[in-house]
Parts: C-alpha cells; structure tokens; sequence
C-alpha cells in the first residue's frame, strides 16, 4: 500500500454508510437496551474480520465491547490498546429533528456524528483493510469501545486499566480538535455536588425563622469561584442550582453541581480539600458535599510526545500535517496516561460541534485520518 489514504478514498462511500449506520442507532448514556445492540452489532463486524469477542454487560448501562486482534502469535509481547466508546450525550428521538444528513459543502451530520460514531466506523474499516489486504501489526491490537464515557466511566474505568496495564501504547478515537489537532495531553476532572440545608418558614409571617438555604448556597457559589486558578489551570465551574419550592417559603434546601477541571494532579487534591472542607456562613447552616475527582490528568509526558512524533511522521508520509494540543475536556485517555501508558488522543475524525445541534463530520477527513489510524496499528 503505497498511501492508504488512496485506498481508503476509494472505501470513502463505504464507511459514509458505516457511519450512517451507527448514527442512526440512538445510544445515549444508560440506555441500556440499544447500548447493548449496539455493541452486539459492532461485534459482529469485528467477528467478520477476525476478532476474538468478549461483551461485558452492565446492567443499567449497556455493554462494554473487546475485540482481540493477532493474537495467535507467540511472542509474548505487549498488546497495543485502542479505546472509543458507544454512548452519545443525546437522548431519544434527536434523530427525528437532527436526521443524518449530507450537505453540498462536503459535512455529515447527526447526533453522535463526531463524538464519536465517525471514529467508531474509521476504525471497523481499517482493521478491515489490514485483513483484507494481509497486512501486519507490530503488535497485537485490543479494541475496547465502551458505554459510559460520556457519563464518567463508572463502570468501564476497570476494565480500560486491566487493558492498559497489558498494553504498550493506547490510541483513543475521540474527535480532534477542529482543525484536525490531536491531543497529547487533558486536564483531569471532579464532579461535585453543594448541597446547603436550612429551614423552611413563611416568609410573609416568620420569615425571621427559617435559615435560606439559596442565600447560603450563594455564599458558597462565590467561595467556589474564588478557587479558580486561570495561571495555573484550575477551573472552577457552578453549573447548575436547584433550591426552594415556592416564592412565599424560606427554602429549605438548595444544591450545585460543580465541574472541576485542573492540570497538575496536586492541584485537584488542593481543590477537593477545599470544597469538603466548605464552612456554612449563615447561622445553623448546614453542607453536605459529595462526589470527587472523576478522572486524573492526562499530562503531555514525553511518552505521549514520542507517540505524536510518530503519528506526526506517518502523517506526513501519506501528505498532511499533524498538530496536537493540551485541552481541557476529559477522556478515557486520561486513565490510559496516568498509568504511564504512552496515549495519542483525538485520532477521530475532523469537524466540529460536539455535543451542539451542528455536530458534523468534514468528509474529505475519512481517508486520510482512516490511513493514519492504520499505520499507526501497523507501527506502533
């Protein structure tokens, strides 16, 4: 194959199909029962081009998927990872407003489209290629597509480090930067939530005694947004707030989801410590706080350096230019590289609007991306 991206764009209506294919099968998070077609579906194609099935169901979930490539050789070594995941942030019935589509300017769109059913498809035809035309990897290659990435990886965080711990390297199918920029390194990410609980009265006849527990959220809204570090990284983000019941009664209870976002893994430990440790300021006030550091930082380690050299170099091979770049979204790359695993992420295909209503694909973008990600399982 002289430059797979020639081949690969004559497959390009191929995996256009693929693509329309998976986006048309809804899989948001926790939708257990198409989750799990969706992966049965996707097994069957891997099972059609040689690999080894394993479904791991998780009851309220979906099913996580493994597909095992080469492993009939006998030289022990380690197994290369390859990692996406099947669940969409968009529920049921988005098809009927958002429908797959193609447009005049050279985009696909859909829900689900570039986070990351495109990906999900580029990879099912490059491993078709390698078998198709009896190429060969370096090294075994173990796919794992998951079911509750867009949820927090609750319970697929597990099976990713098992797979990890097993493997020399782990290339992620998450859409790039647009512009088509890898990622080389991620800031890790909390989930919490503020609850403030007070006491309810009237707040025409006795409003002098209840505690609000909106004011005292307020005043912790504002101590969580002092903990933001822009020079260092660390963000601080309240999200939502739900509180009271009514506009003539003192409210109760009031809560807040908080996205924590930072680069330096002492920095989220500083910063959980400080919101457990969160003081009432109203009198008889009172907090409760729960959740933690949902994934730890992906840090642009020399490792994940060497890796994008090569991804940079077989790019330019088959006559593009590959940039990368730190970001602050979140992956199941993050687990991958706190391990110390080598990890290139982003290698999906090129577009833009994840999670947005013009989430699309650039079509022109399959061929040479699909080449890519086949090098890269030959190479690395």
């Amino acid at each position: 194959m002289s430059n797979p991206a020639d081949y690969f764009s004559k497959r390009q209506e191929i995996v256009i199909e693929l693509i329309r294919q998976l986006v048309e099968r809804e899989t948001n998070s926790r939708d257990e029962v198409r989750l799990d077609e969706i992966a049965e579906y996707i097994a069957g194609l891997f099972a059609e081009i040689g690999g080894v099935i394993r479904l791991d169901k998780q009851p309220g979930y979906g099913t996580h998927l493994r597909a095992g490539f080469g492993f009939d050789r006998e030289d022990g070594g380690k197994q290369l990872l390859v990692l996406g995941h099947l669940d969409t942030v968009w529920p049921l019935g988005t098809l009927q407003r958002i429908p797959f589509r193609i447009t005049k300017e050279g985009t696909a769109h859909g829900p689900g489209i570039f986070d990351m059913k495109s990906g999900v498809a580029m990879l099912i035809e490059s491993l078709r290629a390698i078998k198709t035309l009896g190429l060969e990897t370096r090294r075994p290659v173990m796919v794992l597509l998951t079911c509750d990435e867009e949820i927090g990886s609750r319970t697929s965080r597990p099976i990713i480090e098992e797979e990890a711990a097993r493997s020399s390297a782990a290339l992620v199918l998450e859409p790039p930067v647009t512009g088509g920029i890898v990622k080389t390194g991620r800031k890790g990410v909390g989930n919490f939530t503020v609850r403030a609980l007070g006491r309810a009265a009237h707040a025409g006849l006795d409003p002098g005694k209840g505690i609000n527990a909106i004011v005292e959220l307020a005043h912790q809204t504002l101590s969580l947004a002092a903990l933001n570090d822009s020079q260092n990284g660390v963000t601080i983000n309240v999200g939502v707030i739900n509180g009271g019941t009514t506009q003539n009664v003192v409210p109760a209870e009031a809560s807040a989801i908080v996205d924590v976002r930072f680069i330096n893994p002492a920095d989220g430990e500083r910063i959980e410590r400080s919101i457990r440790n969160l003081a009432p300021v109203l009198k008889d006030a009172r907090l409760e706080v729960t959740g933690g550091i949902n994934r730890p930082p992906m840090p642009r380690s020399e490792k994940n350096i060497a890796l994008f050299e090569l991804a940079r170099s077989l790019a330019a091979e088959i006559g593009f230019d590959l940039k990368d770049q730190v970001v602050g979204g979140g992956s199941d790359g993050n687990f991958t590289a706190a391990m110390g695993v080598p990890t290139l992420d982003g290698l999906g295909v090129d577009g833009a609007g994840a999670h947005a209503e013009h989430e699309h694909i650039i079509i022109s973008d399959i061929p040479r991306r699909t080449a890519l990600l086949t090098r890269l399982l030959q190479t690395v």
